[in-house]
């Protein structure tokens, strides 16, 4: 980038913020414009309950964590090695807050006046940007651009029309639209004839049918320690019961799997350290009551349990060899994702052939 260029960032969030700096760093004079009064609002939301800045792991496991359609897998790989997660770790801590590694091996920030949520980490970036001379437009609502490449921004109920060297659109995707990300950018880009995929919730819940003993007795309850699988995917941790369905860190991990199956389903394993010819001999003779008395030998948490008496077309149980198998090979079919409004994320957006491997817009250079 040639030093006195004049940028325009469209976005605060995370994205917008780290573009700006890295722009800013570079010698470019920096203009960030957001619709929302203040920026970073999905930031701080997502990190309400704790920011998970990135996971711990090798590169080549974390690059397994990208995905999609005509994934450019190889030019993807040399984007993430330039700013890795260990990079993004040491960026932090030039901020003055260091991380940590928890035991699902999630990195987090240490604690700030006693909290590991996104503010502190906000407040200080905020401030580190604004010494930098990084010029901030909230407010401001982008409305496409014109013919001559200008921007056109809705602020105070008028139309404004900027002029910069460059544009980097960093609009975010559909999920929790009252931040500000509400997908609006996706008609201007598709008027310059920009082919942007369809956005759908991703990492969020998944809803079912459930029989009302199991919303009676188990709603709000985890299922702990558990394997679940979709297709040829699968994943440990721990899922919740809801009244709708399912929440948990597994169900969002498999969300590209589900929503590549026409009819989306998942298997449980409730037990997946122990074999079934194990599960058998824990029982012993036991020729009656199998779900309380596997409830004790087998460890069963009482959601478990719950799904195991009341899940549809299952029970009554006749053998133990029956409840055993249905032990490790739960299956539940589910019917759609949450609303994208309540998802963490969402998946779609432009699509990868839109993009050169710089991501520059091919048909707005």
């Amino acid at each position: 980038m040639k030093k006195g260029k004049d940028i325009a960032v469209i976005g605060g969030g995370p994205s917008g913020l780290m573009a700006a700096e890295t722009a800013l760093a570079h010698g470019a004079r920096v203009t960030l414009y957001d619709s929302m009064p203040s920026v970073g609002r999905k930031f701080l939301v997502a990190g309400k309950s704790g920011l998970n800045l990135t996971f711990d792991e090798p590169l080549e496991l974390f690059l397994k964590r990208y995905s999609g359609p005509k994934f450019p897998t190889k030019n993807w790989k040399k984007i993430i090695t330039a700013f890795d997660n260990n990079a993004l770790r040491s960026w932090s801590k030039s901020l003055g807050i260091e991380t940590f590694t928890a035991s699902s091996g999630k990195v987090f920030p240490q604690p700030v006046n006693g909290t590991i949520r996104a503010a502190p980490l906000l407040r200080r970036w905020i401030e580190r940007l604004r010494k930098q001379n990084l010029i901030f437009k909230t407010r401001h609502r982008w409305q496409g651009f014109k013919a001559d490449g200008s921007a056109i921004f809705e602020y105070e109920h008028k139309h404004h029309t900027v002029k910069h060297d460059a544009t980097i659109l960093a609009l975010g995707g559909g999920s929790w639209p009252h931040t500000g990300s509400d997908s609006s950018w996706i008609q201007y880009l598709e008027q310059c004839g920009v082919c942007v995929e369809p956005l759908s919730p991703a990492n969020c819940g998944w809803e079912t049918h459930w029989p009302e003993p199991i919303i009676r007795e188990a709603e709000g309850m985890p299922v702990k320690n558990i394997t679940i699988s979709a297709n040829t995917d699968s994943c440990n941790g721990e899922l919740v019961i809801t009244r709708y369905g399912l929440e948990g860190g597994p169900i969002y991990r498999l969300g590209p799997s589900l929503r590549a199956m026409e009819s989306p389903e998942v298997m449980i394993d409730f037990k997946p350290n122990v074999s079934h010819a194990e599960l058998l001999k824990r029982m012993g003779k036991v020729h009656r009551n199998f779900i309380r008395e596997a409830r004790r030998r087998w460890k069963l948490d009482p959601a478990t349990c719950s799904l195991l008496k009341h899940m549809p077309d299952r029970g009554p149980w006749k053998s133990v060899e029956q409840l055993a198998h249905e032990v490790k090979n739960c299956r539940i079919p589910l019917t759609k994702p949450r609303p994208i409004a309540e998802a963490i994320s969402s998946a779609g957006g432009i699509c990868w052939n839109e993009i050169d491997n710089t991501l520059m817009l091919k048909k707005l250079p």
